[in-house]
């Protein structure tokens, strides 16, 4: 049997030799690690930008992804791509906050709670994002939103007082703060593992996308389906800097090209499996419930909060990006 340790051997040789895509050799073989099903939106935009790229460079780059968290679990893929395990790679950059806060600037919850809000704060915070990634020997690719997240629970929760002491999922820094402002009991829990959190009664309510939802069936753990508007945090893709820097500049400029169209697309994609994930949800059986101006209420002093809070950890640069999106 082939472990994973083989497995990323035998990658880290593909970058010296030339491998064979679909019966034409390629110069140059890239590995990609996504953590998502192959259904989910974001892991066929990524497939799409990857058969442009091919077409563009004429053969000359291949990349081969990995879906589903097959190669590298989440939380491994940015390490992985930092230390040439593999070339590319798709993150949830706020799952990352602990690292650099202005990868946790979407999490905020109602900051943003529409695609022209996403676009303007992705746009506001990309060259910041961008320099924090040269450093640790990355480039950025493309940032696509999630769908507005919304809550999921077994009963319909009024008010922002009925989280409190119920085992909540969290799923990066801000998720946490939230829990812990509410008085819920934050659990982290990655996606893969959600069926198995609620059957067990290891997590009773979570806020996450419809599409999320959708990819972990949760009419089988959820009754109920709240949208919020909570955030729209955005999955990032990412390059090692010195294995897109090795490509002649035609390719790269190829590798570029296929990003900012697949950037495009993610969001005509990420609009679409809004409508069509929370469709789902209802047509399995789950309750849509709309949220009460109580709960919203609520929602929008601890955004007041978190927003302050996140402010003074980013510090000058942080106020000056929350400033910019607000004017």
């Amino acid at each position: 049997m082939i472990n994973r340790r083989h497995l990323l051997a035998a990658t880290g040789a593909a970058l010296a030799m030339p491998a064979l895509t679909r019966g034409a050799a390629a110069q140059t073989r890239w590995q990609m690690a996504t953590p998502y099903p192959d259904g989910n939106f974001h892991t066929r935009n990524i497939r799409q930008m990857l058969t442009d790229i091919e077409a563009a460079t004429g053969g000359r780059l291949g990349i081969q992804m990995h879906s589903g968290g097959s190669l590298l679990p989440m939380p491994q893929i940015k390490r992985g791509v930092q230390t040439g395990q593999v070339q590319a790679g798709e993150i949830l950059l706020t799952a990352y906050a602990n690292e650099d806060v202005f990868f946790d600037a979407d999490a905020i919850p109602q900051l943003v709670t529409n695609f022209a809000q996403a676009k303007k704060l992705a746009d506001l915070q990309k060259p910041y994002i961008e320099t924090r990634l040269a450093r640790q020997g990355l480039s950025l690719l493309y940032m696509v939103p999630w769908p507005p997240a919304g809550l999921y629970a077994q009963n319909p929760v009024p008010t922002l007082e009925g989280l409190r002491g119920l085992r909540f999922r969290t799923f990066s820094p801000a998720t946490n703060r939230f829990a812990a402002l509410v008085g819920a009991q934050p659990t982290l829990v990655q996606a893969a593992e959600l069926a198995q959190a609620f059957a067990t009664g290891v997590v009773q309510a979570q806020i996450t996308s419809a599409a999320t939802g959708v990819d972990t069936a949760a009419w089988d753990y959820a009754k109920v389906f709240t949208p919020l508007g909570f955030s729209m945090t955005k999955n990032a893709v990412l390059v090692s800097r010195r294995a897109l820097e090795a490509l002649s500049a035609a390719d790269q400029a190829a590798v570029r090209a296929a990003a900012a169209t697949a950037e495009t697309r993610g969001y005509e994609m990420s609009a679409e499996a809004q409508r069509s994930t929370e469709a789902t949800l209802g047509q399995r059986g789950m309750q849509i419930v709309p949220p009460t101006e109580e709960f919203l209420a609520g929602l929008r002093r601890v955004s007041a909060t978190m927003t302050d809070e996140w402010v003074a950890r980013a510090g000058a640069d942080g106020a000056k990006l929350i400033a910019d999106y607000k004017a």
